[in-house]
């Protein structure tokens, strides 16, 4: 054990020291901390309930209401846009310094957030044909994909938004909100049809990006400017959820009559805004925790397969549950998540989730380095040299 401690000391050795005095790992930690908080929500709230032959999908929170907080720790998706419009702009501003032309850089870019999609599609293809040609359930099918290709909707915004990274530099967050807010008043104060929401799509995770722009600017600097946002963030979903008749979660709850993500409500994004408040306040804390190396290592890894990771871990979950199948109706695998054993049943299955995870990972990281398994380089850390080493900024 002491051998492996010191292997895996000496290998965060390797990468602390490749890593440049001056790169903000606060960033890299946030966009870490918010990429698992999705994954972690949805493997806690999303149960395939096993009748018969036919899957479905659950939710803890359909009977356990009570529950509505675990979305309120695990629905990182604010502070990711806080980090990616932060490390857009910023990266948008250097390469115009550098005279590299908008459509290089959104190339680039893009090709990030794409190139790991080709084997998402591909082998959900190949599995879709093979379930049919089976002769399983189509509601099972459908659910199933439904699953597997949910994480897609983040990345269409995510790339909207990136694209857009020009003309959202000196935006004011307040304009994005001001249209959540009337979309809302609209939809639920005058009755207006429901798929006027969806405009909030847009909107909603508009206004973390441009806090993100914001910070590149720095106006956001003085810890004073996260205290307004934890602060007006919380006290208005507090209010939106006890006077105004916003759901408590959230995430989507499967029946219930309104979601605050799907499509985004104000109560979501005056959530989100206490998020990025709290990412604010926890610079400073993050920067001198990822001063360890081992921690940073740790950091840095995620950030190496951010997308591997985002894009596959429904297929995770959805393999260890087919796998699962083979023994018969598992607790917390299978089974209506009703009741407390059925969460501390869950519990139990996370580890096995994240070693499905890690194959995955295994499996489709190469997509994510280059596309069809092209070795390429590293986004975090990079070897120019043998004895020079250096790491990206954006």
């Amino acid at each position: 054990m002491s051998r492996l401690a010191a292997s895996v000391r000496d290998a965060a050795g390797r990468v602390d020291a490749a890593t440049p005095d001056h790169r903000d790992r606060a960033v890299d930690a946030l966009r870490a901390g918010a990429v698992l908080g999705v994954v972690l929500g949805h493997w806690l709230v999303t149960a395939l309930v096993s009748d018969g032959r036919t899957l479905r999908t659950a939710s803890p929170l359909q009977h356990l209401p009570w529950l509505a907080p675990v979305s309120w720790a695990f629905q990182t998706l604010a502070v990711f846009f806080l980090v990616g419009g932060h490390v857009a702009t910023r990266g948008y501003a250097s390469s115009r310094a550098r005279g590299i032309p908008y459509h290089r850089w959104l190339h680039g870019r893009l090709a990030r957030l794409f190139k790991p999609v080709a084997a998402v599609l591909l082998l959900w293809t190949v599995v879709t044909v093979a379930l049919l040609l089976s002769g399983a359930e189509y509601a099972t099918t459908r659910t199933l994909v439904k699953l597997a290709l949910s994480p897609l909707w983040f990345l269409l915004v995510f790339a909207a938004l990136t694209a857009a990274t020009p003309l959202l530099t000196r935006l004011h967050p307040l304009w994005p909100l001001a249209v959540v807010l009337h979309v809302d008043l609209f939809r639920f104060g005058l009755g207006a049809p429901d798929r006027l929401g969806w405009l909030n799509l847009a909107a909603g995770w508009l206004v973390p990006y441009t806090l993100g722009a914001a910070w590149t600017r720095g106006e956001l600097e003085r810890r004073r400017s996260g205290w307004i946002l934890l602060v007006s963030g919380t006290a208005a979903t507090a209010a939106l959820v006890a006077w105004a008749g916003y759901p408590a979660s959230m995430v989507g709850v499967p029946g219930a009559g309104v979601s605050n993500l799907n499509p985004p409500t104000l109560a979501a994004v005056t959530f989100g805004l206490a998020q990025c408040g709290l990412a604010l306040l926890l610079r400073d804390r993050l920067r001198g925790a990822m001063r360890a190396p081992v921690a940073w290592a740790a950091v840095a890894m995620v950030n190496l397969s951010a997308m591997t990771i985002f894009l596959w871990h429904q297929s995770a979950l959805m393999a260890t549950t087919a796998t699962g199948l083979l023994a018969g109706r598992l607790p917390g695998l299978h089974t209506v998540p009703d009741g407390l054993g059925w969460v501390a049943a869950r519990l139990v299955w996370l580890p096995v989730f994240g070693l499905a995870l890690v194959v995955c990972r295994s499996a489709f990281r190469s997509w994510e380095r280059g596309g069809g398994g092209r070795r390429g380089r590293s986004r975090v850390v990079r070897s120019h040299r043998p004895v020079t080493k250096d790491v990206r900024h954006v």
